[in-house]
């Protein structure tokens, strides 16, 4: 499912699950947060990169998965549970101690979008597209809105959640979701450059940056992530998601009363 890799200063992790289009599945995510925390320790790395194989950077969460467990005869312990588990790989992220650039060459859709959102720059290709559609399937984007609004504001967050709008990369980049345009075969060595002028940097002087602006300059955040993500674990139990994972399986579109 991840492909991991180090060429000094920086480390790679890279989705690696095709058929799913990289779909954040429960193993997924803590396969993910093994990885951060195998990188934290390792002092050659200085940044890290997160990208993917494919098409699709990330389909957002593994809604075959989400099915199963709504199927369950009380599934809010579970579900509570999941939210608990993507709340804590976003905490990790924004809170590790060194960079994470993340480049695309692909579509971003759901959850997968949190990931971007929660790494610190973006590299990307024309080829990317940004959504989240999670109201379609009856669900909210309990982890992506608290980040939209941050990282791009509040009025793109409603464009994106509430319009369903999504975002090429060329307007990606014009609202600040992404930092660096390149072309498809430079994506990863425009991200590896990144990571050299980070090596040039203190370790320290970059984590309390880091720090200084996801937690400081961010100080809501964390606390609008645990309430999103309290949000998110409530609203899989209605009876709007037990209809939008049923008609997904199904292969249909769904009927909301």
């Amino acid at each position: 499912m991840l492909k991991v890799s180090k060429l000094a200063p920086s480390g790679t992790i890279m989705l690696s699950h095709d058929p799913s289009r990289n779909a954040l599945s429960r193993a997924m995510v803590r396969s993910l947060a093994e990885a951060f925390s195998d990188f934290h320790r390792e002092k050659s790395v200085r940044a890290i990169i997160l990208t993917a194989s494919g098409t699709t950077f990330c389909s957002g969460v593994d809604l075959k998965e989400w099915y199963d467990v709504s199927q369950d005869a009380d599934p809010l312990e579970q579900w509570e549970c999941i939210a608990s588990e993507f709340l804590e790989l976003i905490e990790t992220m924004l809170r590790f101690p060194k960079p994470i650039i993340v480049a695309l060459d692909g579509a971003v859709h759901g959850m997968g979008l949190a990931l971007v959102l929660a790494s610190d720059l973006v590299v990307s290709s024309p080829k990317s597209v940004f959504s989240s559609p999670a109201s379609k399937h009856g669900l909210i984007s309990g982890l992506v809105a608290p980040l939209l609004a941050f990282r791009c504001g509040g009025g793109v967050a409603s464009r994106m959640l509430l319009g369903t709008e999504s975002l090429d990369a060329e307007e990606a980049y014009r609202v600040g979701l992404v930092q660096y345009k390149v072309q498809s075969e430079q994506i990863w060595a425009k991200a590896h450059a990144i990571a050299c002028q980070v090596s040039e940097c203190a370790p320290e002087s970059v984590q309390m940056t880091k720090r200084l602006l996801n937690e400081m300059i961010g100080e809501s955040l964390l606390t609008n992530l645990s309430s999103g993500a309290a949000l998110l674990a409530t609203v899989c139990s209605t009876s709007a998601s037990l209809e939008g994972l049923k008609a997904f399986q199904e292969k249909r579109k769904p009927t909301f009363e």
